[in-house]
């Protein structure tokens, strides 16, 4: 384990991904993923500044929070950054007025925005409110704007349930994307500001910070190209054939850092150094 000696060096921070990583949603809540509520524990036990940093748009925090601790994890609402909380401030911010695109776990979010006469669209994980009818009237609004804003939370390709893969945000966003000639500004995960935000929270700089996610793109790519170190799971929706690149390289789980899962699946995806 030498060899992890230099990648962990001046480590005093994790950020953790939820979804595919500490459980896989699904009827009834959900299932924790075998280890995560212990190896969580850990962590915050030890040495280390721990924040969870989720792309989770289809519960709202204090519905997630609630269902984690129901779970038996050591969480609380003011250890997340998601991405809900963050696009009201930026709406707010900016004087937008969105279309809302949600699903109806997560309406309560925006309670407090303004949403008359619409100025922009909101996009989050909508499910089975992705219907040709609300698609078409996000693209109405967007098209009738003189300078047309699309937010989304996030741009998954797939998640992880406990009944099988999950079609994300992202295939929907590309859809309004490539019929109004837009792009889409994203709040989450891959964006820098997001990563930045959840880093601020923790008082700690993006060298001294490893993220643990189960997305090679949006988890590892985005934490990467803020200049932290990444570590990638084998659940989740990680796939062996998409799970690495040349930039890439497999290594064992280490002793000396508290992991998130100690069984045969436990081996993690790091970027080289």
């Amino acid at each position: 384990m030498a060899a992890w000696g230099p990648r962990l060096a001046g480590v005093r921070g994790v950020l953790l991904d939820i979804s595919g990583v500490l459980y896989d949603g699904g009827e009834g809540g959900g299932v924790p993923i075998a280890g995560s509520v212990e190896a969580v524990a850990r962590l915050k036990r030890s040495r280390l500044k721990v924040r969870f940093c989720t792309n989770e748009s289809q519960k709202s925090l204090e519905y997630l929070v609630g269902l984690l601790r129901g779970l038996g994890f050591d969480i609380s609402e003011g250890d997340v950054t998601a991405p809900a909380p963050a696009t009201c401030l930026i709406l707010k911010e900016r004087g937008l007025r969105p279309h809302l695109l949600i699903s109806d776990g997560i309406r309560s979010e925006f309670d407090q925005i303004d949403t008359s006469n619409p100025n922009c669209v909101v996009m989050a994980d909508a499910g089975e409110g992705f219907s040709y009818q609300n698609m078409n009237k996000a693209f109405q609004v967007l098209m009738e704007l003189e300078n047309p804003v699309l937010i989304s939370l996030g741009k998954g390709r797939y998640y992880k349930e406990t009944s099988g893969l999950m079609l994300d945000i992202g295939a929907y966003v590309k859809a309004l994307e490539y019929a109004c000639g837009i792009e889409a500004e994203v709040v989450g995960k891959p964006s820098p500001e997001f990563f930045k935000s959840a880093l601020r929270e923790m008082g700690v700089e993006a060298h001294q910070a490893i993220m643990i996610g189960d997305d090679i793109e949006g988890d590892i790519g985005g934490a990467q190209r803020c200049g932290m170190r990444a570590l990638q799971v084998r659940t989740g929706k990680f796939r062996s054939r998409t799970g690495t690149s040349s930039a890439l390289k497999k290594t064992p789980v280490p002793d000396q850092l508290p992991a998130l899962q100690r069984g045969p699946r436990a081996a993690l995806v790091t970027a080289t150094s």
